[in-house]
């Protein structure tokens, strides 16, 4: 979670520009291919980091001192309490057909919560925790709410064969994905071995780093999946690259990501807020760590998907707000999931980049976490991140 501006309007519903970022509703645009390169093996983090990063990235000059936070008063808000539909029901041993050895199983600790441990290019900034999975869950029954219920939006056909999801998580995108294509062979892959025990007999786990050389076979899938994979990817040209390998021609290749930025059409989230401080530190420490934040921002996706070679490339834009704040009922409801995403483990979120990465004091990132609590919990504040879906075939 698995799984990094443009105005935009208030969210709505009906047809919006053609703008990738200034979208509410889909937008779809088309762009050429370009021929394929050969697949590499991804770059280390810290290599990969000073050849990807672009150059208008914040520096820490943007991102305010620990300090300024535990000075900070936390001042009370009108507290966002329209949101019970939040608190519904949102879905719900290991599995692996790859050996598992003990060093896969031991993982890594920081301030108690668990996170996959440095094997190869493996680094990850999420847990990989109960609290973690929980989230995860949460954010899977959003990305259905946000598609209207679909789990994919790539013209895939209905007796689809070979599948595979990368970074799967949890696992719960393949089982529902495996549940409703039950003729369908599919294989979801992570680096740490989390996701359960019963599953569809149609699905199997695999542990796999997605940074290194892919251990498929050319031309094996008929479609392969990724879903919030921002800060995980220490190479997106060799990732895609790996992945145009790894298509069957005709197949398809998607993925979802979204941007870490929160962003407001009124002003209420400013630069040295709370949200908007978070925004900073994840983009700078994504040029420290060597994996960037700004899938959305750089285009990472449609870029990636084109220098590869994959053709039709189809790029939808939707605007996701965060609390209960939007007055229409389905983005009401959205907004609640979104919030309830951050607020189910916040910390799991903020822990690794905050402390590893740039170096705060676990009693410095509790006081900020205060402070982004009670942001998000002010009704004043009209926050909303950018979610992109982009999808290509592989020519037949």
């Amino acid at each position: 979670m698995a799984d990094k501006k443009r105005t935009t309007p208030a969210p709505e519903v009906g047809p919006s520009s053609p703008t990738p970022a200034s979208a509410t509703t889909p937008e779809t645009t088309q762009s050429p291919a370009a021929p394929a390169q050969s697949p590499t093996t991804a770059q280390s983090p810290t290599a990969a980091a000073a050849a990807t990063e672009p150059a208008h990235t914040s520096t820490d000059s943007d991102i305010l001192p620990a300090q300024h936070w535990q000075n900070a008063p936390i001042e009370e808000a009108e507290f966002d309490d329209d949101d019970e539909d939040a608190d519904s029901a949102f879905g719900g041993g290991t599995d692996s057909t790859a050996s598992l050895s003990e060093s896969i199983l031991n993982f890594r600790n920081l301030h108690g919560r668990t996170y996959h441990s440095d094997i190869g290019a493996a680094a990850a900034w999420t847990p990989n925790d109960e609290s973690q999975a929980e989230s995860m869950d949460i954010h899977h029954h959003m990305c259905t709410l946000l598609l209207d219920g679909k789990l994919f939006l790539a013209p895939i056909p209905d007796d689809v064969q070979k599948v595979i999801d990368i970074g799967t998580g949890t696992g719960i995108w393949a089982i529902d994905f495996a549940d409703t294509y039950p003729a369908a062979n599919v294989i979801a892959t992570d680096v740490s071995p989390v996701q359960p025990n019963w599953v569809p007999p149609n699905l199997s786990f695999e542990i796999d780093d997605a940074n290194q050389e892919w251990t498929f076979k050319d031309n094996t899938f008929d479609y392969i999946h990724l879903r919030a994979m921002f800060g995980s990817i220490a190479d997106w040209g060799a990732f895609y690259r790996e992945a145009f390998r790894c298509c069957k021609p005709g197949g398809y290749l998607e993925d979802h990501s979204n941007s870490v930025k929160f962003d407001s059409d009124d002003g209420s989230v400013t630069p040295d807020s709370p949200m908007g401080q978070w925004t900073k530190v994840f983009w700078e420490g994504g040029r420290k760590f060597g994996r960037s934040f700004r899938v959305v921002e750089d285009s990472l996706q449609e870029k990636g998907m084109r220098e590869a070679g994959f053709v039709d490339i189809v790029v939808r834009d939707f605007k996701c707000p965060i609390g209960a704040w939007p007055k229409d009922k389905r983005l009401k409801e959205l907004g609640s999931f979104a919030k309830l995403v951050l607020e189910s483990d916040m910390e799991g979120y903020i822990l690794y980049m905050w402390s590893a990465v740039m170096g705060w004091k676990p009693d410095e990132i509790q006081v900020f976490i205060a402070h982004l609590r009670r942001q998000l919990n002010d009704k004043a504040v009209h926050a909303w991140y950018q979610h992109r879906v982009v999808y290509g075939r592989k020519p037949a």
